[in-house]
């Protein structure tokens, strides 16, 4: 079974960074072919697409994120990150990673599996 927890989230101030770390049980990041994408939500709203990474390192990101979020992921410890530089209030909600099962899953939530249960960042202004 897959499993995924999210950690690293927080409090702070708008300009500065936080990185969050996702570490995933139940599947090699070596060998399975799965994308994995980074999500965020505000309670009211629909889940909002922030980036994915697939297999061999090809990263997306939406213009809202571009040039300020970095998405990778380290083999070894089987555990996907997302850098954030250069933070906004509007950049504050819960950060959840997910985990899809084809290898070229993109911005919709529906083609993510496996949930992690979220972590709160909050970017004060």
């Amino acid at each position: 079974q897959v499993q995924l927890v999210e950690s690293g989230g927080g409090l702070v101030q708008s300009g500065g960074s936080l990185r969050l770390s996702c570490q995933v049980s139940g599947r090699t990041f070596s060998t399975d072919a799965g994308g994995m994408g980074w999500f965020r939500q505000v309670p009211g709203k629909e889940r909002d697409f922030v980036g994915r990474i697939w297999k061999g390192g090809f990263t997306f990101y939406p213009d809202s994120v571009k040039g300020r979020f970095t998405i990778s992921r380290d083999n070894d410890k089987n555990t996907l990150y997302l850098q954030m530089k250069r933070l906004k209030p509007e950049d504050s909600g819960v950060y959840y990673c997910a985990a899809s099962n084809s290898p070229y899953s993109n911005a919709n939530p529906i083609e993510y599996v496996y949930w992690g249960q979220g972590t709160q960042v909050t970017v004060s202004s």
